[in-house]
């Protein structure tokens, strides 16, 4: 399964993916120790983390009764996914509109711009 065939990640998802990414390992209690108060419920967790292994975007190693998750997905890989999903939904495919979009609202600073300047040269 391609990663455009996967769902995006809810925000609880996206955050249980983030400590893994960040980790590359993790049994359930040491992603909720990654997590800032107040801490969700280890259920929570535990049963989100599944849902990510159902989604294919985490994997696990079982030690005896306990299991330690890894991602199967890498992160660039998703962000590449989300970007070309909001830049088709949000943008009707215009990278001018999204590129437009950034600038507008502050987020893009003079060294991202020299950054993504730099990107395109190589891309030629």
């Amino acid at each position: 399964m391609k990663m455009s065939d996967k769902k995006l990640l809810t925000p609880l998802e996206l955050k249980v993916m983030n400590s893994l990414w960040k980790v590359k390992k993790a049994f359930v209690k040491e992603v909720l120790e990654s997590w800032d108060e107040p801490k969700p419920a280890y259920n929570t967790i535990s049963t989100t983390i599944r849902i990510l292994e159902e989604k294919g975007f985490v994997g696990h190693q079982a030690f005896g009764r306990t299991h330690q998750y890894f991602p199967i997905i890498s992160k660039f890989e998703y962000q590449k996914t989300l970007m070309g999903n909001i830049l088709e939904n949000a943008f009707s495919g215009s990278a001018t509109n999204l590129v437009s979009a950034l600038l507008g609202n502050d987020k893009v600073n003079k060294e991202d711009l020299k950054d993504i300047e730099d990107l395109l040269k190589q891309e030629d």
